[in-house]
This record gives C-alpha cells, sequence and structure tokens, in this order.
C-alpha cells in the first residue's frame, strides 16, 4: 500500500464513548417520555406535579441509557482490526462452525470407520 495515500480517520476511543453516550441520551428521552407520560395518565402526576414528574422519568431514564450504550459502544468497537479486515479474515479462515449437514456426514463417515475398526479387530 501507498504509504502517501490518505486513509480516513477512526474516531478515537474518547469518540466512540460520546457517541454512544449521545444516542443513548436521545432513546433515553425518548423512553423516558413514552413511560412516564403512560404512568401519569395511568396514576396521576403526584405531588410534585406533571412537569417534575415527567422530568425525572426522562432524565433517569437518559442517564441509564447513555451509561449503557457509552460503555458498549466503546467495548463493540474496540477492536485491533478494521472492520473491513475483520470481514476478510473470517471469510479466508477455515471455517469453525460447519452447516447441520456437514456435521451430520462427518458424524456418519466417523461411525463407519469406528465401526469397520471394531469389527476388524473382532473378526
Amino acid at each position: 500500500m501507498d504509504p502517501r495515500v490518505a486513509r480516513p480517520h477512526e474516531p478515537s476511543v474518547w469518540q466512540k464513548r460520546e457517541m454512544g453516550a449521545l444516542m443513548g441520551g436521545g432513546v433515553g428521552l425518548t423512553i423516558g417520555f413514552i413511560f412516564g407520560s403512560y404512568s401519569i395518565l395511568r396514576s396521576g402526576a403526584g405531588p410534585r406535579g406533571l412537569l417534575a414528574t415527567l422530568s425525572q422519568y426522562m432524565l433517569s431514564s437518559a442517564a441509564t441509557f447513555s451509561f449503557f450504550l457509552a460503555i458498549g459502544s466503546v467495548i463493540r468497537n474496540d477492536a485491533l482490526l478494521p472492520p473491513q479486515l475483520q470481514a476478510a479474515q473470517i471469510q479466508l479462515l477455515s471455517p469453525l462452525v460447519r452447516s447441520k449437514a456437514e456435521g451430520a456426514m462427518l458424524m456418519r463417515a466417523r461411525w463407519e470407520a469406528e465401526k469397520a475398526r471394531r469389527t476388524a479387530t473382532t473378526a
């Protein structure tokens, strides 16, 4: 590969964490709004009022989703190889998991070989 060819810049771990946290915050706010609204409609706003109760649902949900998606995005994207090279590596390596049909054929062949070996030793 020509060293002068510019490769696209990958985001750092900090940027990946930040993107995961922002996505989690958006998802959490939405889920908090949905479940908070349902809870308020079902059982009332309570002594704190409508806005305070809904905002508590939304913020607690956003904080939780943000935390876990930030961690998940860092763990998921923390690989030694870029994704395209991982895909090539998976395609070029011999498969560890075979199809059911291949496995059944291998099992039958081993059983037949073992059966032939046993009959040869007993005869």
